[in-house]
C-alpha cells in the first residue's frame, strides 16, 4: 500500500483524533500524551492536553495516511524539552550525549499492522526532522529477535526497525530495551544514504 505523510498540526488534528478514537483512545485513553513533559498523570485530561499541544505547535509527529485519506498511524518525535523517555531512571544513570530530538511512540491502527505503517511513520519523522535542521536523534526501543513480544510493549517499535534506518545501539536500559541513536543530516545536505524500502514489521 502507498502511504502519504503529513505533519501532525492543527490542520490534521481531526484525522489524528479520528484514528485515536477508532483505537479506543490508544491503550485505553493515552492519546499519545504520556511522554509529554506537560502531562501530569491523574490530573491532565489526555485528549484536551494533546489538542492544546498540537495547536500550540508543541507536539510533533509524522502522520501516515492511506490511499483513502484516512490516518492509519504515526511516529511521534520532539525535543528533549518536549518529550521524556521510557526507562528514564536507568537512562539518567549514565546518559548518552545530548540529543536534539527524541522518538517516543510509533503507532499503527490495529487493522493495519504488518503493512508498513511503522516503517512509513519512522521514515516520515526522520524526513521532518531533517527539514527542521537535523541533529542527533535518540529513542528507547526493544529488541524482538528470538522472542515473542506483545504489541503493547512495542509502542516505540523495535530496535531492529531503527537499525534498518541506520540507528546504532548504545547502552541497554532494560531487559530488552536499548538506547538507539543516529545523526540526521539537514535536508538538502549531500551524502545522505537512502533508506530501505519494503514492508515493515509494524508494532
Amino acid at each position: 500500500m502507498r502511504y502519504a505523510i503529513r505533519p501532525l498540526e492543527a490542520s490534521t488534528w481531526d484525522a489524528f483524533a479520528e484514528l485515536v478514537e477508532r483505537n479506543n483512545g490508544i491503550y485505553g485513553g493515552c492519546w499519545c500524551v504520556a511522554f509529554h513533559s506537560e502531562y501530569q498523570r491523574g490530573i491532565s485530561d489526555p485528549r484536551t492536553l494533546k489538542e492544546q499541544l498540537v495547536r500550540a505547535g508543541h507536539a510533533h509527529a509524522a502522520l501516515v495516511f492511506d490511499e483513502q485519506g484516512l490516518a492509519q498511524g504515526w511516529c511521534q518525535y520532539g525535543s528533549p524539552d518536549e518529550l521524556t523517555l521510557k526507562h528514564g531512571r536507568e537512562y539518567r544513570k549514565d546518559p548518552p550525549p545530548p540529543a536534539s530530538w527524541r522518538i517516543t511512540c510509533i503507532f499503527a491502527d490495529k487493522r493495519h499492522r504488518g503493512q508498513g505503517v511503522a516503517r512509513a511513520g519512522l521514515k516520515g519523522a526522520l524526513d521532518q526532522i531533517a527539514s527542521a535542521g537535523g541533529g542527533l536523534v535518540e529513542a528507547v526501543s526493544e529488541t524482538t529477535t528470538g522472542r515473542e513480544a506483545q504489541s503493547r510493549f512495542l509502542f516505540s517499535a523495535t530496535v531492529e526497525l531503527f537499525e534498518q534506518y541506520g540507528f546504532a545501539r548504545g547502552r541497554q536500559v532494560g531487559k530488552h530495551a536499548w538506547i538507539v541513536s543516529k545523526v540526521i543530516e539537514p535536508a538538502g545536505a549531500s551524502g545522505g544514504r537512502k533508506h530501505p524500502t519494503g514492508p515493515a514489521a509494524a508494532p
